[in-house]
């Protein structure tokens, strides 16, 4: 009798710089992220995926065939537990320290730590290998790569610019965010850049900075139309607009269209 070939786990370092032993591949993952998971999906692992939080809204099926496990920032323990799962993924600023200080203590962890385009093209690349799917990662992110080659901003300056990602109280992306440099790509300067990360801001603090468009980011708060004339009351000169903020935000695979739509929204200043 044939007896089933058996790998030894495979040691790799996560974006956080911790060593971690991951059975390989991996059978059994849940995921923390929702751009995560929708990488992993993307990355031919939908039937290895156990567990995803109630975030991860793409692709759609991921919610059925996957157990829901709490949320980013407060997990499930009893539902994880029931997955033995012997690969988790997460990220150092979308969960929390406390909850995955816990479940390191059980599991293989494996997490994240994105703020520019190269970490994340890295992590999709990693990701792939350490899930065995490294010719499919390496190729996402080959073609994420040359997307962004060719996004070419037809504005001669940078076009001034506020992202909101909340309401009451305001607040923004600032510098050292992965949306930042979403923005320099797409050929807007953000007024705020100077600032760190998600400053709340008031509305005083957006006039002087006169940004010529606010985006208005349909995540994590929900903005919409209805939210427009609220912002030009604030800076009546400025162009109001509502964006995509998976495209803004998302690191994963959903990088893919990125480029695309950052092309035609400047486009269309």
């Amino acid at each position: 009798m044939e007896l089933p070939l058996i790998q030894p786990p495979l040691t790799v370092t996560d974006q956080m710089g911790r060593r971690v032993a991951v059975p390989f591949p991996p059978q059994r993952i849940v995921s923390l992220v929702p751009s995560q998971t929708e990488l992993l999906f993307d990355l031919g692992l939908g039937e290895r995926v156990v567990g995803v939080t109630k975030f991860c809204v793409h692709p759609a099926r991921a919610r059925q065939s996957a157990a829901v496990i709490g949320g980013t920032k407060n997990f499930d323990f009893e539902k994880i537990d029931a997955l033995r799962p012997d690969l988790i993924i997460g990220n150092k600023e979308e969960n929390y320290q406390d909850g995955i200080e816990q479940l390191a203590a059980r599991y293989p962890i494996w997490l994240s730590d994105i703020t520019t385009l190269a970490e994340s093209l890295d992590m999709i690349r990693r990701v792939g290998l350490l899930t065995g799917r490294k010719e499919a990662g390496d190729a996402l992110a080959a073609e994420i790569t040359a997307s962004f080659a060719a996004l070419a901003p037809t504005a001669s300056e940078p076009v001034p610019a506020a992202y909101f990602i909340w309401r009451k109280p305001y607040m923004v992306a600032a510098g050292g965010t992965f949306i930042d440099e979403m923005l320099a790509r797409a050929g807007f300067r953000n007024v705020f850049g100077q600032l760190g990360r998600y400053p709340e801001i008031t509305p005083e603090q957006l006039q002087d900075a006169a940004p010529r468009q606010i985006l208005l980011s349909s995540e994590p708060y929900p903005f919409a139309e209805k939210h427009v004339a609220e912002f030009q009351q604030h800076c009546p000169a400025a162009q109001i607009r509502i964006v995509d903020g998976e495209l803004f935000s998302w690191y994963g695979s959903r990088l893919r269209l990125t480029a695309a739509y950052l092309k035609a929204l400047i486009s269309a200043d």
